[in-house]
């Protein structure tokens, strides 16, 4: 049984990227793929596309040639301490390189766009 399912997402891919796999599959939820629409926007991740895999749906991530370094991301916000930032209080990630994912009353968004459209929301991870 997964306790956090965001998590276990975040390592999925985590994992893929230090073993330098090109695919990733993950169990689908709404806010997984959600995750994944803004990584995909923001050049994190190359696409993804959501699967029928036998009875459930599955989201198969395409992950981005990391030939430096893997990606390094960062679970925030855990269903034991849920972490809430206001408007004023969202950080630039590694000086601008990396960015914050927000879920928020409008979805899930990054942190600078949370910040231009004047929103506060749940901390989900860092990524960079």
């Amino acid at each position: 049984m997964n306790t956090d399912p965001i998590a276990d997402y975040l390592t999925r891919i985590r994992n893929a990227s230090k073993a330098k796999h090109s695919i990733t599959r993950v169990p689908y939820s709404r806010l997984k793929e959600d995750i994944s629409k803004v990584l995909v926007e923001k050049n994190f991740l190359e696409k993804y596309e959501v699967k029928q895999a036998g009875d459930f749906k599955e989201i198969e991530i395409t992950l981005k040639d990391w030939a430096i370094e893997p990606m390094s991301i960062k679970r925030v916000s855990k269903p034991g301490q849920r972490i809430y930032v206001k408007t004023k209080d969202i950080k630039a990630v590694k000086s601008g390189l990396g960015m914050l994912v927000l879920s928020t009353s409008k979805g899930i968004m990054t942190g600078e766009q949370a910040r231009k459209n004047k929103l506060g929301g749940e901390a989900i991870c860092e990524i960079y």
